[in-house]
């Protein structure tokens, strides 16, 4: 249904503020208080307010939009209760919503709209928007606007249509009208839509931008040959090389596609480029909170088994109970190459941006409809770039990195919906693994995803685990920036040399301050903070490198004579099987052992509440080298992020520490 052309508040209807004061929040839930934004200021408002929030993992285990809106905001949990019960946003009658800074930060989850979606909420007020959360808006045909709109509404006044699309792209402009994305692609394939094609001048390009020209859908009197060149800006249609869905976001792809296409659809894309995953809720049956939902986890699996046949796409499925491996690091060992345009159902698809590829994360809906139709639409993005320098101590790791980066750039929204490239002599001195870390957590920054320019290494990286293929292919699609491409984020010279080890503190939201992956300090200054968890693993940290730093800690240590500090759980977590059995070729396994470390197979977890690792009680403490640190997220305790090298030492000192070569010496530790 189209929108209306002007729009105002229903008679009736109620607008929610999500203040900083929850128990201003509790009172418009319960019907006693209707706020006005003229009495309120934007630092009132809550920011970061983050979509496992919106709707934690154990929300998602629902796949129908009307199922998951009962249990809005169940993240949301202020003195150990949630702020929002059962059914409290629907039965608010509430159609606008509104927040501070950076709404709908963290995962891809298009879950998290539709939640509010369908409770009524058909207007989301922020004063920015993270890019896959409002992406996902429009895909939905939810509305978006800033304060001074939600004023100018409850002072009665109507607001045209246009003003809420005049600053996003011509094509985008169109989904808005159209009322999202699958009312807009059924336009567009009967004949009824003619869209603006950009016809950009010659110019130098960024490497994001290169591949976007690369991928543009020709048009009458276009020759493939011809060179062509974005901006930022631009409104394009492309196609896609690849992508992937995972357990936790299939359902709803293959739900959505019978429901607007049939049950008899069919997708129109090369399947050796598409892939389905079980990797996410592979130990979901190991934490207590999620055992009740067993039942609807296994829905989820046969709803993928469902689409994996009837769509014929590769298969990545557990065998015997086990995964292959996280879909974002197998991704990119077995199917992503350079010059590739990747799209996935997850935030950290952009960790393939590694490969010289540019891949990002999409919403369920946006995803069904790309693999249906074979092609997507895009607003050209901005680019920052980082110049590495140097090279990095001995105790520092390409996660310190990214932790430096989000709390000087991230924070001040310097990436914010901008791809970040990763260029210079020290990108070179940090293997793909390394680099792997970077890109892996350019969402954590809001960014539109993150890509390393390409070397010699990173051809026979991947080279080594494809057999036969054509090295001198990949480093024909390969980009690199030319020297004088704009760069409207800046270029940034980092000296690696000159970083230390870091953490992302856990924040207090209870208080106001959100428990973010910015929240940046340095270990040396963190004081003493006794831990009960070290979790090592993810898609961020389960890589064969990460396990290097493992081995090497874990070594040192056993070699002093010690264990895993008394009352520590020591977690290793495998990202792939490529992985393991490196680790078991180098001995790794039988040191992690001597070290009292419990191993797990490949898969995720952890880092969505959904296996080992988590914390069990709010009291708990955990240092981890996943990639966020939300509230609950992990469970309900204190969550540091930290580097591996830094989890690994603080695992045997029992508190958060950087890792020193020698720190363990019989002559310098105290063995208890």
């Amino acid at each position: 249904m189209h929108p209306d052309r002007i729009q105002r508040l229903t008679p009736g209807k109620r607008v929610l503020f999500l203040t900083k004061d929850s128990e201003l929040i509790r009172q418009q839930l319960a019907g006693e208080l209707d706020l006005r934004m003229e009495d309120l200021t934007v630092d009132d408002l809550l920011d970061d307010i983050n979509t496992d929030a919106m709707t934690p993992a154990w929300v998602c285990f629902n796949h129908r939009p009307e199922d998951l809106a009962r249990e809005a905001y169940a993240g949301l949990i202020v003195d150990g209760e949630r702020l929002f019960p059962r059914d409290a946003l629907i039965n608010g009658n509430f159609e606008v919503i509104v927040s501070g800074l950076r709404k709908g930060v963290g995962s891809s989850r298009e879950t998290a709209v539709q939640a509010e979606k369908w409770s009524g909420i058909r207007l989301a007020i922020a004063a920015s928007f993270a890019p896959i959360h409002a992406r996902n808006n429009i895909n939905q045909g939810v509305l978006m606007g800033d304060h001074d709109v939600v004023r100018r509404l409850q002072a009665g006044e109507g607001v045209p249509l246009e003003e809420f699309y005049e600053d996003y792209d011509p094509i985008t402009q169109i989904v808005v009208q159209q009322g999202g994305l699958f009312p807009f692609a059924k336009a567009l394939k009967a004949g009824e839509l003619e869209l603006p094609h950009p016809h950009t001048a010659p110019r130098p390009m960024t490497m994001a931008e290169k591949l976007l020209a690369r991928h543009l859908i020709l048009v009458k009197g276009e020759s493939a040959e011809e060179k062509r060149y974005v901006k930022p800006g631009d409104a394009v249609v492309v196609s896609v090389d690849g992508g992937y869905s995972h357990e936790f976001t299939t359902a709803q792809v293959h739900y959505f596609l019978e429901q607007e296409y049939g049950e008899d659809y069919a997708i129109q894309q090369d399947r050796s480029k598409f892939a389905v995953f079980e990797d996410h809720l592979i130990y979901a049956d190991e934490v207590e909170k999620m055992r009740p939902f067993i039942g609807k986890i296994d829905t989820l699996r046969d709803l993928q088994k469902d689409f994996r046949t009837h769509t014929k796409v590769k298969d990545f499925s557990a065998e015997d109970g086990k995964s292959p491996g996280i879909c974002h690091e197998v991704a990119r060992e077995q199917m992503i190459e350079p010059g590739d345009f990747i799209q996935a159902t997850d935030s950290h698809t952009c960790m393939g941006g590694v490969n010289n590829a540019l891949a990002w994360g999409v919403g369920a809906t946006e995803y069904a409809n790309l693999v249906y139709n074979g092609f997507t639409q895009v607003e050209v993005p901005e680019s920052i770039r980082f110049e590495l320098v140097g090279k990095l101590a001995d105790n520092v790791t390409a996660k310190d990195v990214m932790l430096h980066i989000l709390l000087h750039f991230a924070k001040p929204q310097k990436t914010l919906n901008r791809v970040m490239e990763f260029t210079g002599p020290g990108l070179t001195n940090l293997s793909p693994d390394e680099r792997a870390t970077l890109t892996n957590m350019a969402t954590e920054c809001s960014a539109r995803t993150g890509i390393c320019a390409a070397d010699e290494a990173t051809f026979q990286w991947i080279a080594e685990r494809r057999p036969g293929i054509d090295l001198e292919r990949l480093r024909a699609r390969a980009v690199e920036p030319d020297a004088d491409a704009e760069y409207a984020g800046g270029i940034h010279i980092i000296d690696l040399a000159q970083l230390r080890p870091m953490v992302a503190t856990p924040g207090d939201p209870d208080e106001g301050i959100p428990s973010d992956p910015t929240n940046g300090a340095m270990v040396s200054d963190l004081g003493e903070i006794k831990i009960d968890i070290a979790y090592a693993g993810s898609c961020t940290a389960g890589k064969i490198d990460d396990f290097v730093f493992y081995h090497r800690v874990c070594k040192e240590a056993v070699d002093a004579g010690l264990k895993v500090a008394p009352g520590v759980e020591f977690i290793i977590q495998f990202g792939s099987r490529e992985v393991e059995e490196y680790a078991h070729r180098h001995g790794f396994v039988e040191v992690f052992q001597q070290a009292g470390v419990r191993l797990i197979h490949p898969g995720c977890g952890a880092c969505i509440g959904c296996g080992p690792g988590v914390s069990r009680n709010d009291e708990q403490v955990s240092v981890s080298a996943i990639n966020r640190n939300y509230k609950g997220r992990s469970g309900p305790g204190k969550l540091y992020l930290a580097s591996p090298l830094t989890v690994a030492a603080s695992a045997f000192t029992g508190k958060i520490t950087p890792f020193t070569s020698g720190m363990f010496d019989r002559a310098s530790v105290a063995v208890s």
